[in-house]
């Protein structure tokens, strides 16, 4: 299945200035899923989350470090998780248990 973004099919000068959009991408898992041309990526706009689910990434945002690791997964994915701000671009990496689901449900995997 082959999926298409507006938002990535702009040139890169445009995409950076919006900083109403999360870029989240899936790593790690079961022997570093992915490989070198295999990409779980996805992209949310921050007007379609809930309430909830904003604040749910700000607290991410603000201590990322703090987000709690499933015991249990050694191998559980993580995501990478990227937005823009004025000081420019800022990037986490948490465990999959604390993403909320639409920024989960949002990856795709793509082959570059």
């Amino acid at each position: 299945m082959w999926d298409f973004s507006p938002l990535l099919a702009q040139p890169l000068s445009e995409r950076v200035q919006s900083v109403d959009v999360l870029q989240i991408e899936r790593v790690g898992g079961y022997a570093g899923f992915g490989g070198p041309h295999l990409k779980s990526r996805g992209e949310v706009a921050l007007p379609t989350l809930s309430p909830a689910e904003r604040q749910a990434v700000e607290t991410l945002f603000s201590d990322p470090q703090n987000a709690p690791a499933q015991p249990s997964e050694a191998d559980a994915f993580r995501y990478r998780i990227t937005r823009q701000t004025s000081a420019g671009p800022q990037t986490i990496e948490v465990p999959g248990n604390v993403v909320p689901a639409a920024l989960r449900n949002s990856v795709r995997d793509v082959i570059e």
